[in-house]
């Protein structure tokens, strides 16, 4: 059995609640990821923060020059996650359907990494390879 673990992204810049906007934004944006977790001291999972999460407010706050908005405000409280003994072909059904297309790995409620749509996609494509080559 293929794991998150085995194909997940370790080093993954987060957020707290208490950033801005902005800041979550430039994270966000020099990460090449659609979302980050948001993380508290311990770096415990308490919400996640996407793209579309933060493009109707950021029309607003960009038109108004408004800028108090702050990660708590946007993110998904019950974000989803996986841990790194996660089936990456379960994982795969999981992301064919409306369900989001990146993931934090969590080890307890510790954020450890994330995996992405892409990710998955490649080890299937490098598993269909294999397949096709025996």
């Amino acid at each position: 059995m293929a794991t998150v673990g085995e194909i997940m992204r370790h080093s993954v810049p987060m957020l707290t609640a208490d950033m801005s906007m902005s800041e979550a934004l430039d994270r966000m944006l020099d990460s090449g990821l659609s979302g980050l977790p948001v993380v508290d001291n311990q770096r415990q999972l308490i919400g996640f923060l996407s793209e579309q999460d933060c493009i109707p407010k950021l029309l607003g706050a960009s038109y108004h020059c408004d800028n108090r908005v702050v990660v708590s405000d946007l993110m998904r409280q019950d974000p989803l996650s996986v841990t790194t003994d996660t089936d990456v072909f379960e994982l795969a059904r999981t992301m064919g359907g409306p369900k989001p297309k990146l993931y934090p790995v969590v080890e307890g409620k510790k954020v450890i990494g994330m995996v992405t749509r892409h990710q998955v996609m490649s080890f299937l494509n490098n598993q269909l390879k294999t397949c096709l080559a025996t």
